[in-house]
């Protein structure tokens, strides 16, 4: 299991600040911005280049929630990001595909 699966499980405790029935948003552990939440899928999806268009409607419900989140803490009218690596050189850790939602401060370009 992946540490995303394990903290979908419930088998590892999280900051958990939105969930739906196929994805879970939470507080990111080592925050790169005063808002980091990362926003998994609870379906393993290994990384978004395996993503098929099956899944297509999952990973619009994730951004829609990455918006909703972004309402909630206040981010979305100063501006937020939203990051999805994927491979090694993309910066990827987890193999379970997620999303970065960032805010609350300024982001720089390029991201590096």
């Amino acid at each position: 299991m992946t540490l995303f699966e394990k903290i979908v499980a419930r088998e590892i405790p999280a900051k958990i600040v939105h969930e739906e029935d196929d994805l879970l948003a939470f507080a990111d552990i080592a925050p790169q911005a005063p808002v980091h939440i990362l926003i998994v899928p609870k379906q393993v999806i290994p990384r978004i280049g395996e993503a098929t268009a099956q899944q297509a409607p999952l990973l619009g419900r994730m951004l829609i929630a990455a918006g909703k989140i972004a309402r909630e803490m206040g981010i979305d009218e100063s501006g937020f990001r939203i990051v999805i690596n994927h491979g090694n050189e993309g910066g990827e850790t987890v193999p379970h595909l997620h999303m970065h939602l960032l805010g609350g401060r300024q982001m720089t370009w390029p991201p590096g």
